[in-house]
């Protein structure tokens, strides 16, 4: 038998779940091994062993850019699982402000030895530390993401935390997606500077290498419709999978009808026959809240109190085609079977008032540290205020409405969304105004653009690191139906804000006029939070002109300027 390659970490290591004196140190490889250490201090000379726990769910199908290695490759849409080991260490005894320097070591069965490069980690900041956090979100393997991570380095240097309001890959299930795409951008090698992948064409293509901002820098994330899986099959495609999430009231109506002996096993099967965010929640190690977990959760990081919540729904098309199954209707084949209903575009978890998250949220609010805290940041994926193909149908659980010929046969479906009942609108917004919230921060519609209400409250979007659906302003309408009770906005922010014009050098339209947002397929945009002067500013860069500058647009101020 020939010898084995030597072994390779699959990811660099990253930080999570920082504590007034350690943190946590997370890292992949795709063999268990026999030992997997952080070896950190004065000539790495202190050891904290990791824990290691072999990820779930991780598979690959047809549709995976990767070159397989330990695994048959599927050639059916059968997926097949890609065994991939997690390792996490706590490293204890820090001291806020004082960078330790790291490694992590693994070591494989056959006693041969990876090792990362050496980096900094430490624990929480002090309150008073002047902080430089990245905003960011909806990353999915777009083409201009490892551009983005690049020039943020590039213009500001190492940050002190990346806040990411969710969609982080495409199918979260998908082992590929986060860790090695064949085509150079799955989500750790683009925010750990190992990214490659080319902008542009020919002679003028362009590689761009992502930025190394999380080895250092914890990483705090948010749920979007990407880190959900639908029903779980062993025989389906992971998009089929993923596109295929079942309201979890409408699975527990089947179980009624079932005899499970153990309550667990029967809360595995409303997982498997509904939706789950396991690998997710598997892959991270985030704040925890009593109701929600680590889906939702609240946490001090220097003088900022960040909440993060649970809002998303699935994503279905605004088709209208009998052959779509969209967020306005069911497939006209599927009317009968109703194992096949996608239920509209339903909501994951509820925010609405009254919810178990609403609930727990009306505690944070009230509490000392969110109300001592010098800043109040809520994150979130699905937008309250946008320009966005995706503010569109109101975020609210839809509403069926059947139709029957003469015969009482079942004809069509169709879902509609009243706007008076958008949980966002409705309940969401007037309790984070109440509560003295400075900003709102999110993504979903991979545009930049934001609001400001007459309360003072900031929403940002900021979520054009990839690629753009467009801002439907002017001529470009978004496709709503007009033969529902209710009416949606075609055009504009249904939510009434008028977007704010970038303050410092806003792009021009055809005429001249500054846009208010950025909806663009080559030019990427980040957002940096100095906590010294409560100023987040707004970042563009063309990445199809590799040698121009990184432009400053946007900036303002939570709370009042610091001088």
């Amino acid at each position: 038998m020939p010898p084995q390659p030597p072994p390779e970490l699959l990811s660099d290591p990253f930080l999570q779940l920082p504590t007034a004196d350690g943190v946590r140190v997370v890292w992949f490889t795709e063999f268990e091994g026999d030992r997997h250490e952080v070896h950190y201090g004065p000539a790495l000379a202190q050891r904290a062993p990791a824990r290691t726990t072999r990820l779930s769910r991780t598979r690959e199908d047809q549709n995976s850019q990767v070159a397989f290695r330990d695994v048959t490759p599927p050639l059916n849409g059968q997926p097949v699982p890609r065994p991939i080991w997690r390792h996490e260490a706590v490293v204890t005894g820090l001291a806020a402000g004082e960078p330790v320097p790291y490694r992590v070591v693994s070591v494989r069965q056959d006693g041969q030895t990876a090792r990362s490069e050496v980096f900094a980690l430490g624990p929480l900041p002090r309150p008073e530390a002047p902080l430089k956090i990245l905003l960011t979100s909806d990353h999915q393997l777009k083409p201009m993401t490892a551009a983005n991570a690049q020039k943020v380095v590039e213009t500001v240097g190492p940050v002190d935390a990346v806040w990411f309001a969710g969609d982080l890959v495409n199918v979260p299930d998908r082992a590929s997606e986060w860790f090695d795409d064949r085509r150079g951008n799955a989500f750790f090698p683009v925010l750990q500077g190992r990214a490659h992948y080319s902008v542009g064409e020919g002679d003028r293509a362009v590689t761009y290498r992502g930025g190394a901002l999380i080895q250092s820098a914890p990483l705090y994330t948010a749920i979007g419709n990407h880190e959900v899986m639908g029903r779980f099959s062993r025989d389906r495609s992971l998009n089929s999978q993923f596109a295929d999430p079942v309201p979890r009231a409408i699975a527990a109506d089947q179980a009624e009808q079932m005899d499970f002996a153990d309550p667990a096993e029967r809360d595995r099967w409303l997982e498997n026959q509904s939706f789950n965010t396991k690998t997710y929640e598997e892959i991270f190690t985030l704040p925890r809240s009593p109701s929600g977990d680590q889906r939702y959760y609240a946490v001090t990081f220097g003088s900022v109190r960040l909440v993060v919540l649970y809002v998303t729904q699935i994503w279905r098309s605004p088709s209208r085609e009998p052959t779509i199954r969209g967020r306005y209707q069911e497939r006209a084949q599927d009317l009968q079977n109703p194992q096949q209903w996608g239920h509209g575009q339903h909501i994951f978890e509820p925010i609405s008032a009254g919810s178990p998250q609403y609930r727990w949220l009306q505690a944070e609010l009230a509490s000392p540290e969110f109300q001592q805290a010098r800043y109040k940041v809520v994150m979130l994926h699905h937008p309250p205020h946008s320009l966005g193909e995706n503010s569109v149908p109101p975020f609210t659980d839809p509403v069926a409405v059947r139709q029957s010929d003469a015969d009482g046969a079942l004809t069509a479906i169709r879902y509609e969304y009243p706007p008076e009942q958008d949980h966002l609108i409705r309940d969401l917004v007037p309790l984070l105004e109440e509560a003295g919230t400075d900003l709102v921060f999110y993504g979903h519609s991979h545009l930049w653009n934001r609001f400001r209400s007459d309360r003072g409250l900031h929403f940002l979007e900021t979520s054009n690191v990839g690629n753009s659906y467009g801002a439907y302003v002017g001529d470009l309408r978004r496709p709503v139906p007009t033969d529902h009770s209710v009416s949606y906005a075609a055009t504009g922010n249904p939510n009434g804000l008028a977007p704010v014009v970038p303050t410092i050098a806003p792009l021009l339209d055809a005429q001249g006029q500054p846009q208010p947002y950025i909806a663009s397929n080559h030019i990427t945009v980040f957002s940096i939070f100095e906590t010294a002067t409560g100023t987040i500013s707004s970042y563009r860069f063309d990445t199809l002109q590799p040698d121009s500058p990184v432009i400053k647009f946007d900036e303002f101020f939570l709370g009042r300027p610091v001088p």
